[in-house]
């Protein structure tokens, strides 16, 4: 106006790096109080899971005491070259696999079974005292589990052969004899876990909206029609995502179960030595580190490429289940 010229001035330059500062400021500033409540958990994780990384070198190495990790000599793949040559690494491997997989399936359909009928039961009393008596054995240790396991199948004075012997049947040296141990593990892993698995899946039960049952009930649905097409359904992608997280733990077994449950004894080893308890036997009983790391390396590495394909596998038929 009035003859007179304006200037915009012109907006400084803002540098890629100064806008992504930014941003993460912001996210730092309306995200602070979960960053500091989350802080122990990312302090435990780097502590207990990031740190001990620095030992894998430790699988590549003759390790000596006198020496330390730095100390030790290099000799490549000699320790995965040892474990591999020997007879035990298919023994161990077909155990952990075959033995990890009962547990899976039994596992997941246990629990989702006992969930099912836990959410069906009417009255809190009586649903409080069902969840206890199902979450106790979680709690037990191993070590009293083989101890009650003992006491069923000891030889002399066991339960089981007790029985056996009122039906006229002779006796069975159950540790002695290994065909019978993977659904003697099957059943004490279903006994102490079940009741805890179940509580994942009844927790999602519980968030099930009331409306879809009412709404399947006018329709005429039975109780079994509900389960199917309304409960089962919601359960799908927990299902999946345990699945998942069973199949990362595919090679490492439960050492508490493998080893306490059977009392280590040589004449189970057939079906009951995993990757766990040997590598356990390589550190007490041979004193070889290499090997025994070489063995822990095997399992993370193959553990980690079973949840990448399987994840890869639910984004092929379902993106939207998958984990990541």
């Amino acid at each position: 106006m009035n003859g007179e010229t304006t200037t915009t001035l012109p907006r400084p330059q803002v540098s890629v790096w100064q806008r992504r500062w930014g941003r993460l400021r912001r996210i730092y500033r309306n995200n602070f109080v979960p960053f500091i409540m989350s802080l122990p958990c990312v302090l435990h994780l780097f502590i207990f899971a990031y740190l001990p990384m620095f030992g894998i070198i430790i699988a590549f190495k003759d390790y000596r005491f006198d020496k330390g990790i730095l100390g030790s000599k290099w000799v490549g793949f000699y320790n995965f070259k040892y474990l591999f040559s020997s007879a035990t690494a298919p023994r161990i491997t077909r155990n952990t696999i075959v033995m990890n997989l009962i547990f899976m399936s039994t596992g997941i359909l246990a629990s989702l079974t006992v969930a099912l009928l836990m959410n069906e039961v009417q009255g809190t009393l009586r649903a409080r005292f069902y969840q206890s008596a199902m979450f106790l054995p979680y709690f037990i240790s191993y070590v009293i589990v083989g101890i009650f396991v003992f006491a069923f199948l000891s030889v002399e004075n066991g339960i089981i052969n007790h029985w056996l012997a009122k039906l006229g049947k002779d006796p069975i040296a159950w540790y002695n004899e290994p065909k019978y141990w993977p659904g003697i593990l099957t059943l004490v892993n279903l006994w102490k876990g079940t009741g805890y698995g179940s509580i994942l899946y009844l927790a999602v039960m519980l968030g099930i909206d009331p409306e879809y049952y009412e709404a399947a009930k006018i329709d005429g649905a039975s109780k079994w029609q509900q389960i199917w097409y309304i409960t089962l359904p919601m359960l799908v992608p927990i299902i999946i995502i345990q699945v998942l997280l069973s199949l990362g733990g595919m090679f490492r077994a439960n050492f508490a179960l493998f080893f306490n449950v059977p009392q280590d004894r040589s004449a189970l080893y057939p079906t009951t030595d995993v990757i766990d308890t040997f590598v356990y036997r390589a550190l007490i009983r041979l004193n070889d580190i290499g090997m025994a790391s070489a063995a822990s390396v095997y399992q993370s590495v193959v553990g980690f490429v079973l949840v990448v394909l399987a994840n890869w596998a639910v984004r092929k038929i379902d993106p939207d289940r998958s984990l990541f």
